[in-house]
């Protein structure tokens, strides 16, 4: 199999404060809000929470899309992580967060997932069997050095077995999102697949 392009990501720069700031969303004052998690979130969210609901996303779906050079990658062997790109729809779950926790769990994600400002936050409409809520989603930017953007299938499976970073194995991040979906009644069969092409060739290569 011909090696994937590798992005350079070697200088890739983590957003200032002040970038930070600008790009904070505001909270309901006095009130719960909610968070959409689509891939890591769902197992390991790592923020107070009151409620967890399945829940739907309208007008995104989820995507192996994001060169990952820090949690499950190096700038010289990027691995790949999940995002949500326009198109679809994509089901996951949405954690309630007390109110009184809100500003430290905001600070939390953005130091999580806003290193490099490779999503844009906003507010989106989420699903759930008791009804919508408003929820904090993180959106792909595609015109971040980290967008993979719409890879082949050969390419995906390259990344995912090459990757590793300081939260481990790429491969054990889409096992656990495939096991946390399934744990929810939920099947993605993208997602299905692209495991077991990757257990495949992890097991040609020991």
């Amino acid at each position: 199999m011909t090696p994937p392009k590798q992005p350079n990501l070697d200088d890739l720069e983590h957003l200032s404060a002040e970038e930070l700031a600008a790009r904070r969303l505001s909270l309901p004052p006095g009130e719960d809000f909610w968070v959409f998690g689509y891939g890591s979130l769902m197992w390991h969210p790592g923020f107070p929470h009151l409620e967890v609901r399945v829940a739907r996303l309208r007008g995104l779906h989820r995507s192996f899309c994001v060169y990952s050079h820090r949690y499950r990658g190096t700038p010289q062997a990027p691995g790949l992580v999940l995002g949500l790109d326009r198109g679809g729809s994509c089901q996951g779950m949405v954690f309630r967060v007390p109110a009184a926790e809100g500003e430290e769990v905001l600070d939390y994600l953005y130091e999580r997932e806003m290193v490099t400002g490779v999503y844009h936050p906003s507010w989106r409409r989420a699903e759930t069997p008791e009804g919508a809520v408003q929820a904090i989603t993180f959106v792909v930017d595609r015109d971040h050095r980290q967008y993979a953007g719409r890879l082949s299938h050969d390419d995906m499976v390259a990344l995912i077995v090459q990757g590793c970073g300081n939260r481990g194995p790429c491969r054990e991040y889409l096992a656990n999102t495939v096991h946390h979906l399934r744990a929810l009644g939920l099947k993605d069969r993208g997602l299905e697949n692209l495991q077991k092409e990757v257990a495949r060739r992890c097991e040609e290569n020991t």
